[in-house]
């Protein structure tokens, strides 16, 4: 036995040192060009950090970022990845602008072995009065501005500048009209809109011009209203048209009337006044959700002439679908310029498909680069020519998306 146990010991100690001598771990090799700066085109507190990977990256475990406000220490870990990485950005909220600061970078392997890289810094963090990558967004601003002021002058000069027929407001002095011939009044509703909704503010101005050829034709109107604040302002729209149209004897208060603040309260309330006062012509002009079949259903069922308009998308095929005319998307935007052709409104409204027109033609040039480019590169081959014309359209259409995208 006592044999048996030096023989053990004696075969059996080289072998543990060697054991011991092999799982020593291998030294390993940091990051390489750590560099930090500060983060362009922002509003400060970010620092930007990049570097190669250790050559030992197999064998990493870890990167550690650490940062200090002096280069003798102490360093604070402040992240710390379990893939490769290259770069990252520090927009800690305790970065201080205009401020030292110091990085390193650690790898971390086996056994909790690690290399520190060579400290990067002072750098600070500042921010910048112009952020360069919305030039694009100035240009736009700068091309629009100019159209604007162009039209503008334009349609002072001529006041019957083309516009689009929109057969819903030409159909306006059509069913004021109608209501009068068969001697019942006009609704008009603004739905269930405030007045901070831009609908709601251009519904007023088509009921201005309503309500101005209903003081010509002698015809009452009825304006039911969702929103206090919308009521006194139709209250005022209406007693204004009356006293343009000579006759503000005709206005009465008491027919643009506050219902209710409930959605369904509202539409119950309109289609009671539609079947008890059973008008010519409804107008639904404004901001309406689940309530805009629900009356006009009861508008075609009392065979009244319906005009609607509404941006609300969801709405519109319910409109088309029971009403004689709607006006679709921005046609209720343009009712002012449309009506009153003031030259400021017309102005606006002609630079604004102006500015529509240069961007629709910008993406079908952006479309064809694009296509031209992922061609190119499938066929380029070995060939310098194409291989040049296929970085000339990638580069250009990188740079069109960017303007695209920032504008």
């Amino acid at each position: 036995m006592v044999l048996a146990y030096l023989l053990s010991v004696i075969f059996t100690q080289p072998v543990v040192t060697m054991e011991a001598e092999a799982i020593q771990p291998v030294a390993l090799r940091p990051v390489a060009n750590l560099k930090a700066k500060d983060t362009p085109n922002d509003a400060g507190q970010s620092i930007d950090l990049s570097w190669e990977l250790s050559p030992d990256s197999a064998r990493v475990k870890r990167y550690e970022v650490y940062r200090a406000e002096s280069a003798k220490g102490p360093f604070e870990k402040i992240v710390e990845f379990l893939v490769p990485t290259t770069a990252y950005t520090d927009a800690d909220t305790l970065l201080r602008n205009k401020k030292d600061y110091y990085y390193r970078v650690d790898v971390v392997g086996e056994l909790e072995s690690r290399a520190s890289s060579e400290i990067a810094g002072p750098v600070q963090a500042k921010p910048e009065w112009f952020n360069t990558n919305r030039i694009p967004v100035l240009v736009f601003a700068v091309v629009y501005g100019l159209l604007l002021i162009l039209y503008i002058e334009f349609a002072k000069r001529d006041r019957e500048m083309f516009v689009r027929r929109i057969a819903g407001l030409d159909a306006i002095d059509e069913a004021v009209g109608r209501s009068t011939e068969m001697g019942k009044p006009i609704l008009f509703s603004f739905g269930i809109g405030y007045l901070t909704d831009v609908a709601t503010l251009a519904a007023l101005s088509i009921l201005r011009r309503v309500a101005r050829r209903a003081a010509e034709y002698e015809t009452r109107i009825l304006v039911p209203n969702y929103d206090p604040i919308v009521m006194t302002a139709a209250q005022e729209t209406v007693k204004q048209a009356f006293s343009e149209a000579g006759r503000p004897d005709l206005y009465q208060e008491g027919d643009i009337t506050f219902l209710t603040a409930d959605q369904f309260g509202y539409a119950a309330g309109v289609n009671g006044i539609m079947l008890r006062e059973k008008p010519g012509t409804v107008f639904l002009q404004g901001v309406f959700y689940a309530e805009a079949l629900i009356l006009a259903e009861t508008a075609h069922s009392v065979g009244a002439i319906q005009i609607a308009g509404t941006n609300m998308a969801t709405q519109l095929p319910f409109f088309i679908a029971a009403c004689d005319y709607t006006l679709i998307g921005e046609e209720l935007f343009a009712a002012s310029a449309y009506l009153d052709r003031d030259p400021q409104l017309l102005g606006s409204l002609k630079s604004e498909d102006i500015a529509k027109l240069i961007t629709v033609g910008l993406i079908v040039v952006v479309s064809v680069v694009g296509t031209i480019g992922a061609v190119l590169t499938s066929v380029s081959g070995e060939s310098g020519i194409l291989r040049s014309l296929t970085e000339f359209f990638n580069s250009g259409f990188e740079r069109l998306v960017s303007f695209l995208t920032t504008s």
